[in-house]
């Protein structure tokens, strides 16, 4: 079975010439994919850009952008581009290791070019699978964010059979933020210890609101955000650290679309957790798990947490963080039941 993911490398303090140099190609493209969006009647190969431009521009680049640009104007009824990022396939976009550092190579407007990147631990790993031709390389894609530039590399690979691993559940919800199951063991992770935070930011805020603060309390909230965020990576990382540990080889996860209506939660953490970055956490568990090799699927969260181990199904063997079934009495912590039947998928997995 085989499996994606995308390195986001960021390259290495590009200096200013070839930071104009990528807004220009930006520009360029973009204006192109435009112009291209406008016309019905036209071949379709690098050699209609003559008829847009007479600047000289890679033609891997153009043919990349036209097939991104009918394929979004079919699928996605595109009607202009604010950005139409250059990509490059694994053709013209090469990865190569000199010493410790790592380069990547794509052509520009003026010539092909070599540029050092800021490679991350894990990230070093699949640079060097990928350049001793472990993995697959996809269409690379050169963009710019927050003030610096980077490179997304997609990335495809084999996932050999987990039948003989372990599969993890993760049960998400507002009481614990995460709670994960493997096999006899379990990790709990409470939602009052951040829900307490997040009280003092909602606080912070409305004093800030009456006082007419406006430009303060962007700033809260965005700090809120990114310390949010960071509590995100914290948990995610651990979680997959704790897969690995335990030699799993799937991680389930409750598919999440509905959480802030169906979540209930205690007065405490209530309207403190209900924004909680849930997509976010999930996000982070996938991607660090898929980077493992982990594969990560979802399940249908019906029934999940009212089903004991014997069958049966009642929402009343529910009560707050006690599970108690009322034929049988098989008792634990309401949370951890949930991740263990997550990780049997009782309802089902979603596609």
């Amino acid at each position: 079975m085989e499996q994606t993911i995308t390195l986001k490398l960021e390259l290495l303090k590009p200096t200013k010439a070839k930071k104009v140099l990528y807004e220009q190609m930006t520009k360029i493209n973009t204006a192109f994919a435009n112009w291209f969006l406008g016309q019905n009647r036209i071949k379709t190969t690098s050699a209609c850009f003559k008829l847009f431009s007479d600047i000289s521009f890679p033609s891997a680049v153009i043919n990349q952008t036209i097939r991104d640009t009918k394929s979004q104007k079919k699928n996605q009824k595109a009607k202009t581009f604010r950005n139409m990022w250059c990509n490059f396939n694994n053709q013209n976009f090469k990865v190569e290791q000199k010493g410790e550092q790592y380069l990547v190579s794509f052509p520009t407007l003026e010539k092909r070019i070599g540029v050092p990147i800021v490679a991350h631990g894990h990230q070093k790993i699949w640079l060097d699978r990928l350049i001793n031709g472990e993995v697959k390389q996809g269409t690379a894609e050169l963009f710019y964010k927050r003030g610096k530039w980077y490179i997304a590399l997609p990335l495809t690979f084999e996932v050999r059979s987990s039948s003989h691993q372990k599969t993890m559940g993760i049960d998400l919800g507002l009481r614990y933020l995460a709670v994960v199951s493997v096999g006899t063991k379990s990790l709990f992770f409470k939602g009052n210890q951040v829900a307490f935070v997040r009280r003092r930011f909602a606080s912070l805020r409305r004093k800030l609101g009456k006082a007419k603060k406006l430009q303060t309390i962007r700033k809260i909230h965005k700090k809120e955000s990114n310390w949010m965020r960071d509590q995100n990576h914290k948990i995610s990382r651990q979680i997959v650290n704790f897969a690995i540990a335990n030699g799993v080889g799937i991680i389930r996860l409750e598919d999440l679309k509905d959480i802030r209506n169906t979540a209930k939660s205690r007065k405490e953490a209530g309207r403190s957790l209900h924004s909680w970055a849930f997509y976010q956490l999930k996000e982070m568990i996938r991607y660090k798990a898929e980077i493992a090799g982990i594969r990560v699927e979802f399940v249908n969260p019906k029934y999940t947490s009212q089903s004991c181990k014997c069958g049966h199904c009642e929402k009343a063997n529910r009560n707050k963080n006690l599970f108690f079934c009322k034929i049988c009495g098989y008792t634990i912590h309401a949370d951890l039941n949930g991740a263990i039947n997550i990780a049997k998928a009782i309802s089902g997995l979603i596609a």
